[in-house]
């Protein structure tokens, strides 16, 4: 009981003074000086404890936002004209807050005192809600969905209340980045670098804040697609491990990348990704199908690739069925403990949402969607999210079976949400395309880029090593490139025939 009865945190003292600031400021030759800190402070009616002043600032702010003239005098007046004069204590009240400040010279240190007892009573208010949540099982059965409620609010709390980027401020931003422009060599991206070459061309990188989504029919290869562009990013180092350039425009920087596996646990994930990096078919090597010379040059291969990826910045989550907004509360502890700079996310049919589930599957993916692309913005990162395709591109009649935005399965919302979107697709796997005998030949159609071209990228992609690297495109006059062929498998390996290793 004792701790019901304690009174929350205030200084009822530091809020007369700031209303008495206002005050004398405003009808001093300064202005409106403290009433402009009080809103870039976040000051706002619920941060006062004592509801006379959260009514008397209510006034003030209104008065303000209708550029009225602000002193003790028109103060009173729009009080009675309200009616809330008698209740804030009437005219003594008003002139006592301007008779007890003695200068508006300490009202950033007023404002900082009331905001950190505001501050507090918040903490507060979110414990107890937490605590209600805690014991009421009946409405909230999943402790993980409420844990993540939890931290989302005490981050909400801990976030400024003024973060908008000044107008001017976002102006001169963007022209130092446009006329920086002018002085590169062509090479510098706005975001991450995928590590292939001419996709990085046409999105100009992985943009901050945005969703981009990976979808495709299951094994054409967007796991393997999303982790060679983790691992990319990972190691500062393209597909022919050249060192690739960030946006801030330093080369071979490892960058920490998060990968939610729900599908694929985390010794099959990396299993995978050293393999592809040292070109070595498993399939091959299990069934002890190589040569002994063939074999030691794998092996020296294998630990090159084993010493690149032991110390690369990745952390992997392989907790399946996750629910979104756990999912979003783990980005946040790796974001603020790792400086994670990707989010990779394979893949979204499998994220729930505890909160929609009870409702239709499209309403519960849309609620999916929507979260990851509020946590791209909140993280300010890029986020790659993998999505299935429903079999519509196999219905249509279309001989290369060619997927379109509207092929997005359980939700017409992860169109609408993603900022990017690549529909990946094989021309081997389709009988009747005319590209089908080109066994390494993929296509990534940029279908969506909300912020640069769409269009389609051809890149090859070696199944047995389930990797993907840059193809040559033929060079003409306009373009400025040269006319070559494919690239040549790597010399570490030989291919084997389409139908000697199993489907990826």
């Amino acid at each position: 009981m004792s701790e019901q009865l304690r009174t929350p945190p205030n200084n009822t003292e530091a809020e007369r003074a700031v209303l008495g600031s206002v005050l004398l400021d405003a009808s001093g030759r300064s202005g409106d000086r403290v009433m402009d800190l009080c809103l870039t402070g976040g000051i706002v009616p619920e941060s006062f404890f004592d509801p006379r002043n959260r009514i008397v600032y209510s006034t003030m702010l209104e008065m303000n936002r209708a550029a009225k003239p602000l002193d003790a005098v028109t103060l009173i007046a729009e009080l009675r004209r309200s009616e809330r004069l008698d209740t804030v204590g009437g005219v003594g009240y008003v002139q006592n807050l301007v008779d007890m400040t003695p200068t508006t010279a300490h009202a950033e240190y007023y404002i900082s005192l009331m905001r950190d007892k505001h501050l507090r009573r918040r903490m507060i208010e979110r414990a107890s809600e937490t605590i209600e949540k805690c014991f009421n099982e009946g409405d909230y059965p999943d402790p993980a969905a409420v844990l993540g409620d939890a931290e989302k609010g005490f981050l909400e709390i801990g976030a400024k209340g003024a973060d908008t980027m000044p107008w001017s401020d976002a102006v001169s931003l963007s022209f130092e980045r446009l006329n920086a422009m002018f002085d590169s060599d062509g090479k510098t991206l706005e975001g991450l670098p995928t590590g292939l070459t001419h996709l990085d061309e046409k999105l100009q990188g992985l943009k901050p804040s945005e969703m981009i989504v990976i979808a495709a029919r299951p094994s054409v290869g967007k796991t393997s697609l999303a982790m060679n562009i983790a691992e990319s990013v990972a190691l500062g180092l393209d597909m022919n491990n050249a060192m690739t350039t960030g946006p801030d425009g330093r080369r071979g920087v490892k960058r920490p990348v998060l990968i939610f596996s729900l599908e694929m646990p985390v010794e099959a994930l990396t299993k995978r990704m050293i393999a592809g990096r040292a070109h070595v078919n498993t399939w091959k090597l299990n069934r002890a199908l190589c040569a002994k010379a063939e074999k030691a040059m794998l092996t020296n291969n294998l630990f090159v690739a084993y010493e690149d990826l032991k110390n690369a910045p990745i952390y992997v989550d392989d907790t399946a069925g996750l629910d979104v907004m756990d999912l979003r509360a783990r980005a946040r502890r790796a974001k603020k403990a790792y400086g994670i700079e990707l989010i990779v996310i394979d893949y979204l049919q499998l994220c729930k949402c505890n909160e929609k589930s009870k409702q239709s599957r499209v309403i519960e993916v849309s609620e999916i969607s929507q979260q990851i692309k509020a946590m791209a913005k909140e993280l300010k990162i890029p986020v790659i999210v993998l999505s299935q395709l429903s079999r519509a591109n196999e219905q249509r009649g279309d001989k290369f079976e060619r997927p379109k935005l509207s092929d997005l399965r359980d939700s017409g919302a992860i169109e609408q949400d993603a900022d990017v979107v690549f529909l990946l697709r094989r021309p081997s796997r389709t009988p009747t395309d005319p590209d089908s005998a080109d066994l390494r030949l993929a296509i990534i159609d940029v279908a969506k880029n909300r912020n640069g071209e769409t269009g389609e990228v051809k890149v090859n992609f070696d199944r047995e090593f389930t990797r993907f690297s840059d193809r040559e495109i033929p060079r003409t006059e306009d373009n400025n490139f040269q006319s070559s062929e494919d690239m040549d498998p790597p010399p570490t390996q030989t291919r084997l025939a389409m139908n000697d290793y199993p489907e990826v």
